[in-house]
């Protein structure tokens, strides 16, 4: 049996999530979070978004699924949201700030937000502590890819 590429395994994963993305977001999102790792932080109903946390630019990627992006909250409950539009910017704040939280950074502050699409917003924060040196251990979440595929 012959192997298919991981490209072509990944590309109904990747294409919807760039989909929206421009070259210049494309670009800007490659650069400032490359190499970086998710973790995932998880809010209302039990509701996973992944997040990229640039510390030295204190800059986060927040970024959700098309799935939950169309039925909004209640997926797990097989009901549609009337305007998942709606409370989606909330949603996303809900989550940048729950991220903070979690990783003991409960004094910074959300003083920015860059909507690149509805799968991807990016938060910029500032804190009253240094920013850390590369390498520095930092409380980390558990990073899992939510979906379909977590376990």
């Amino acid at each position: 049996m012959r192997r298919l590429p991981l490209l072509v395994l990944a590309a109904p994963v990747l294409l919807p999530a760039l989909a929206g993305c421009t070259a210049t977001s494309f670009s800007y999102i490659s650069k400032t979070y490359v190499g970086l790792p998710s973790q995932v932080v998880t809010i209302g109903c039990k509701e996973p978004y992944e997040v990229y946390d640039n510390r030295q630019e204190r800059r986060m990627l927040v970024v959700s699924n098309g799935l939950r992006e169309l039925t909004g909250c209640n997926l797990n409950d097989l009901r549609i949201d009337p305007d998942p539009a709606a409370s989606r910017v909330g949603r996303f704040r809900t989550a940048a700030r729950a991220y903070l939280d979690e990783t003991v950074r409960e004094e910074c502050a959300i003083t920015g937000e860059t909507d690149f699409d509805a799968l991807k917003s990016e938060f910029a924060y500032s804190c009253s502590a240094p920013v850390e040196k590369r390498g520095t251990k930092v409380p980390r979440l558990p990073g899992r890819r939510p979906g379909l595929l977590s376990q």
